[in-house]
């Protein structure tokens, strides 16, 4: 139960208090029934994660998506799929990505040579999409000129290193910037079996995962009885603490994508203005203990031990922003500075919660064995952004690749440790870098989580007010 709801039935008293428990004690909800306690591999529990989220992060992490530095991401949709053949169209009018006109992007963010757009690319309004022009769900990447001159200085302030994913060519002429704020995740009718091969793959072939061993819910599992999924459950806890956390990242991330669709749902479509809004039918077909045979608890409790994970990359990679040498450069002066403070400010909150999750019991075996492991881990996850080029909703294939390498720059920052303590203050490192993307990937992912976890608190209240 959120903390303002728990505060409005203090407030009427104990009798509507016990009140309030006998009718919660008799939903079927999710939320909850069975997503509360303390999280398994970390010691941290739920309520103290949804009250720092509402409370201290959320309200600032969704000011600083709407920076000019943060809404406008470069991204290659056009990438063919390296593993089936995919004829990368949407199947329905709500997948379509539109890109950013030229004159909307910020001149600090425009890249160099490489990115050269003309006067008949700036005037002309016929954007290629996935089946006509005008879907619902095309992304929309209109960019002003002024926007684009922004992005020319930009450039000088990315490196690169070692990734956890399969990064975009931005010097690609089909890499093109995207405003995300014009480009909601949400529900887009993207389903059935081009997106079930994308999530089958990702589990069944890149999560440490034998083929015998089948997922609960696999409509290719075979009648296994009574078992509902124990079977696999066992198989995961007899997994080292690293190949549990891959499990579960993955999960959490598949968890948190799916909350974004049901939150933001197409309930209705008049005069030819959609109308988006929770769908509860939806989020219960999902997460719903009886529906999902107890497969959505675990689900939400992966989301938030991801939440977790991201968080902790937030406050280890703090140092690196703290530098006088970093700005988060668009070309105005003043919103830049603001845009810092911000950002900075986001940095002391995540320092200051009290139940992160320890990293340093991963990887912490033999040297040798240690180092194999965590290439391989590696090496699994950039299996899994390579994947997202497979997704065949535009717009879906936008927040899948986004989320993807903002979570691999999550893993970066906690593997980086020591080089990111030996940063100095006043020069560039050759140590570790983040490249403009990665930074753009990594706050916004973790928006994206604390949305998750926001809208979660909505829909306890409208499953309360639903009895």
């Amino acid at each position: 139960m959120s903390p303002g709801v728990r505060r409005a039935g203090a407030g009427q008293g104990a009798a509507a208090a016990v009140q309030l428990l006998v009718t919660l004690s008799f939903l079927p909800s999710v939320v909850e029934a069975q997503v509360t306690g303390v999280l398994d591999d970390c010691l941290c529990d739920i309520d103290s994660i949804d009250n720092f989220n509402t409370f201290k992060i959320f309200p600032k992490i969704k000011k600083l998506q709407e920076r000019d530095y943060f809404r406008y991401y470069k991204v290659n949709l056009k990438r063919p799929c390296p593993f089936w053949a995919e004829d990368g169209h949407c199947s329905i009018k709500d997948c379509h990505v539109e890109p950013c006109p030229e004159s909307k992007i910020p001149v600090g963010i425009k890249a160099g040579n490489s990115n050269k757009y003309s006067k008949v690319a700036n005037n002309t309004k016929e954007l290629e999409d996935c089946e006509q022009a005008s879907k619902l769900g095309a992304i929309n990447s209109t960019l002003s000129n002024q926007s684009k001159e922004a992005f020319i200085d930009w450039a000088r302030y990315d490196d690169s290193q070692d990734h956890f994913c399969e990064l975009d060519d931005e010097r690609s002429p089909a890499a093109q910037y995207v405003d995300l704020l014009l480009n909601p995740e949400r529900y887009t009718g993207y389903k059935g079996s081009s997106a079930w091969r994308v999530w089958n793959s990702i589990y069944e072939e890149n999560c440490f995962k034998p083929r015998s061993v089948y997922r609960p819910l696999n409509p290719l599992a075979p009648s296994r009885g009574e078992d509902d999924g124990e079977s696999f459950y066992t198989w995961l806890e007899g997994l080292c603490l690293e190949k549990r956390v891959f499990y579960k990242l993955i999960s959490g991330l598949h968890a948190s994508i799916n909350l974004h669709l049901c939150a933001n749902y197409l309930l209705d479509e008049t005069w030819g203005k959609p109308s988006w809004g929770p769908n509860m039918k939806e989020f219960k077909r999902r997460f719903d203990p009886v529906e999902t045979k107890g497969e959505g608890p675990r689900r939400l409790k992966n989301l938030y031990f991801l939440y977790l994970i991201e968080l902790r990359a937030l406050s280890k990679v703090a140092p690196y922003f703290e530098r006088s040498v970093v700005d988060l450069y668009t070309g105005n002066v003043q919103e830049d500075a603001d845009t810092k403070t911000l950002l900075l400010n986001i940095f002391q909150d995540t320092k200051s919660f009290p139940m992160h999750f320890d990293e340093k019991s991963m990887f912490a075996g033999d040297k040798k064995g240690a180092k194999s492991l965590k290439e391989e881990f590696r090496l699994h996850f950039k299996n899994i952004s390579r994947i997202m080029d497979c997704v065949g909703c535009d717009k879906c294939r936008l927040w899948g690749k986004l989320q993807t390498q903002g979570l691999g720059t999550a893993l970066k920052i906690l593997f980086s440790e020591k080089e990111i303590q030996k940063l100095p203050e006043n020069s560039p490192s050759k140590g570790f870098q983040l490249t403009r993307q990665e930074i753009v990937a990594l706050l916004n992912a973790f928006g994206r989580l604390s949305t998750s976890i926001r809208e979660l608190q909505n829909f306890k209240v409208l499953l309360q007010h639903s009895r």
